[in-house]
């Protein structure tokens, strides 16, 4: 596993339990972390993790832009992932 896949990975396990943490805050009536934070998350290579936490813990799915704008950030994800696996990407959109 190389740097960049580590990086990927930490930072899906670390909006994994932050998700985790605003679940338990929720249900203590505690001060929550913005949905801000997730969204900026799950922009920047961590949807998956986010996803995985919205299943696990039953948390913000009702809320569209979760529902609908985390798989929609995974799949940006995926592609960002794919460029950075294959760096000699310079002529992978000359067809488009």
């Amino acid at each position: 596993m190389d740097g960049w896949e580590m990086m990927i990975l930490a930072l899906n396990l670390f909006s994994f339990c932050l998700f985790g943490l605003d679940k338990w805050k929720a249900q203590k009536g505690m001060w929550r972390i913005p949905e801000k934070t997730f969204l900026l998350l799950g922009a920047f290579m961590g949807a998956a993790g986010i996803l995985l936490g919205m299943k696990v813990f039953r948390h913000k799915t009702r809320h569209s832009l979760f529902t609908f704008g985390m798989p929609l950030l995974l799949v940006l994800n995926m592609l960002c992932y794919y460029l950075i696996l294959n760096q000699n990407t310079a002529g992978a959109f000359r067809g488009w």
